[in-house]
């Protein structure tokens, strides 16, 4: 048996994977040691110590691993070609991958497109080291994980269908998880109060056969996805990924009078963007027909009655334990009237069908509870065939049963409902289904509920199920939250049943993240109190190419314009000194000759370039702008929150905690590149942060810039004093 020593810090998922593939085909070949470290003895990021030789360097390691299991058809060392081909690739992996040079590595990742093109495996027609070897250095490689996070497309269509299948296999699935879970472990003390907030996935689903356990994600049509829908989606995928069974995507649309076809397809749209698809996606309309034929089976048992008690009374009388008057008619007359119900009489839209589990039970939910209701909104997909419909508490757990889920995933507010779940189980015959809770997802200042976001929609407090102050997975987009931050965050939070309410500081500063290595940098001035600065050493506007960003050369350049008019902030403005030296960005250093004022406000600055002057002995790192014909008009809009309250109690009003404002417009003047740019496209306008271009511009009106929240303090709090 051989030992692998590996540095968790350093990432080593290419021989993990290498190793887990091994041990696949030779169980226990090769035991994996991993250490809480950046490198292990001896400074590698792994090591191997075979026969009293240490080998340290990746490419050997992997090369050895090969050699010593034949079996495994890897590295088949008996042919002189393949073997040298895969050797050919371990080296460019460790060359032309694992280098600090970004250029040559753009070039290698082409070479690797095209070698790819009609090929499955780096060398011939199976798995072998060189694949492990290749994969490990891209995962190690930010500038490949940066474009593979933003602009994927960018890296070759056939690169990154490998990248993805490799990524997928159980061996690479395996490694990744082993350095999750190890790392998780070793941080578990250190982690405790900065990361009290997060969960973990690796808990074991209770009464779970590998490739047998279903699950399913029931989102009611009646409302956009938000945050909370995105983490139980998320969570249904993983398990059933982790123990490869399936997935069903179940619209719960037994409730006609809230639903509707562009809920439907909204949700649709967004699962896809979160990466949650299935190809089995149903409807609880599917089993009307049986659900109607076990709501008459089960008052024919015995076990259900039609009670024509009104809502006040049918309340009340449920808080006192106290027996409906209907709760012991014969079963031919509950018949008749469930007859009357779903005909729709007169007398039949006063009753509703009630389960008979008990009077008194402490678990109030078991009380009688309602599984039949009357309703004559036409339905959107069976229109006007039925006018009553089951209760989400009747219809889950039958479709839960009949559509073969192993596994019902549900937050734990529905706890107090588990034993109603499992009555109606028992009460109609059908096959058990294991019921396994986790924690719902709350966050400061944030409602979840739908009818409550449906009030902001309705009293005009926001513009729609898309506002940037919203939630909703699309909310949250438009305000510039990308996709894979929004993921990595719920699956930070894993499977806990723990109950938190969570600030929304990290979820920003993971997405800061994701978008400060890619995000073009432009200039922006305020219009508002905007200083005009008079600019001695250049005589006429010049132009010059600049990178957008200047650590990523794939963002392209831009023109800059200097001139002897540039703009400033009032507020830089205010805070210069005569005589000072400061830093322009972009441009150099300047003396502030003078600075002219009216009462306050600074009216008129005057510079003078000193561009051989030390920008780092500067305290005073300036952005400016030419005033010149390029400048473009733009708002900038910051958001508030929605209510004043941190966390909402029960029995608090929406209407008592309404924000008085929660949108903050400011009119700016910016450099003319923003001309080009599109809907949706994220930058940073230098100095005053991340922004998300909500609206280009119009004949009539500016481009309109939403500010993203970087995580800080200043831009996660309640601006409501």
């Amino acid at each position: 048996m051989l030992t692998l020593t590996a540095a968790i810090k350093a990432s080593p998922v290419g021989l993990l994977a290498l190793a887990e593939a091994v041990n696949s085909t030779k169980p226990g070949a090769i035991q994996v040691d991993l250490k809480d470290d950046k490198v292990v003895d001896g400074g590698a990021a792994a090591q191997v110590v075979f026969e009293g030789v240490k080998y340290e360097k990746t490419n050997a390691i992997a090369r050895l691993i090969g050699r010593l299991n034949p079996e495994t058809g890897l590295y088949d060392a008996q042919c002189p070609i393949t073997s040298t081909l895969i050797d050919q690739w371990v080296d460019f992996a460790e060359v032309k991958l694992l280098t600090n040079d970004f250029k040559a590595q753009s070039e290698a990742f082409k070479v690797l497109n095209k070698h790819l093109t009609l090929r499955s495996f780096i060398v011939g027609y199976s798995l072998s080291i060189a694949d492990f070897a290749i994969f490990g250095a891209l995962k190690s490689s930010a500038a490949f994980n940066r474009t593979y996070k933003s602009k994927k497309e960018s890296l070759g269509s056939y690169l990154v269908r490998w990248f993805d299948y490799i990524q997928s296999l159980d061996a690479s699935q395996k490694a990744a998880a082993a350095l999750q879970v190890t790392q998780k472990k070793q941080d578990k003390g250190a982690a405790k109060n900065k990361a009290s907030d997060q969960g973990k996935f690796d808990i074991g689903l209770t009464e779970a056969e590998m490739g047998k356990v279903v699950t399913r994600f029931p989102p009611e049509p009646s409302g956009y996805l938000h945050i909370g829908h995105a983490k139980a989606a998320l969570l249904n995928q993983y398990f059933a990924e982790t123990y490869k069974g399936k997935m069903i995507i179940r619209f719960d649309d037994t409730n006609p009078s809230k639903e509707k076809m562009e809920f439907e397809e909204s949700i649709k749209e967004d699962l896809k963007l979160i990466g949650v698809e299935s190809n089995i996606v149903t409807h609880s309309s599917d089993y009307f027909d049986k659900m109607y034929e076990l709501a008459i089976q089960i008052i024919k048992d015995g076990k259900a009655y039609v009670d024509d008690t009104d809502q006040l009374t049918m309340r009340d009388e449920r808080m006192k334990c106290i027996a409906s008057k209907s709760r012991d008619l014969p079963v031919e007359e509950n018949l008749r009237r469930f007859e009357e119900m779903k005909n729709a009489t007169e007398f039949g839209q006063s009753c509703c069908l009630r389960a008979k589990i008990s009077v008194d039970d402490p678990n109030g939910t078991m009380r009688d509870p309602v599984i039949y209701r009357c309703n004559l909104t036409p339905h959107h997909y069976t229109g006007d065939k039925w006018k009553i419909y089951p209760t989400y508490d009747f219809a889950c757990p039958i479709v839960d049963s009949i559509e073969g889920v192993t596994h019902a995933l549900r937050t734990n507010e529905y706890r107090d409902r588990n034993a109603q779940y499992q009555w109606m189980l028992e009460a109609l015959g059908l096959r058990k289904v294991t019921i396994w809770d986790f924690s719902r997802i709350n966050f400061v200042y944030t409602l979840l509920s739908k009818r409550k976001l449906q009030w902001f929609v309705d009293n005009g407090f926001v513009g729609g199920w898309d506002d940037p102050r919203f939630p909703t997975v699309r909310g949250i987009r438009r305000r510039g939250m990308t996709i894979e931050a929004l993921k990595q965050y719920i699956l930070m939070q894993g499977a806990s049943q723990n109950t938190l309410l969570l600030e929304w500081d990290k979820l920003w500063a993971l997405n800061k993240k994701v978008i400060d290595p890619v995000a073009p940098r432009h200039t922006a001035v305020f219009a508002k109190g905007k200083v005009v600065c008079n600019v001695q050493g250049i005589a006429a506007k010049e132009s010059k190419q600049m990178p957008k960003h200047k650590k990523n050369p794939d963002a392209g350049n831009k023109t800059t314009n200097y001139s002897p008019k540039v703009l400033m902030d009032q507020e830089d403005a205010k805070s210069l000194e005569v005589g000072e030296e400061v830093t322009l960005m972009d441009w150099g250093n300047a003396f502030v000759r003078n600075v002219t004022k009216d009462g306050e406000t600074v009216s008129a600055v005057d510079l003078e370039l000193h561009l051989e002057g030390d920008f780092k002995k500067t305290k005073k790192k300036l952005t400016w702008l030419s005033f010149d014909d390029d400048v473009v008009p733009v708002t900038l809009v910051d958001y508030d929150y929605l209510i004043t309250k941190k966390k909402v109690e029960e029995g608090d009003e929406v209407k008592d905690l309404v924000t008085p404002v929660t949108e903050y417009k400011e009119d700016a003047l910016a450099d003319g590149n923003v001309k080009d740019i599109k809907h949706g496209d994220i930058i940073q306008f230098e100095r005053k942060g991340y922004y998300i271009c909500d609206a280009v511009a119009t004949a009539d009106s500016p481009a309109l810039f939403i500010a993203i929240p970087d995580g800080k303090t200043a831009s996660t709090a309640s601006k409501h004093k």
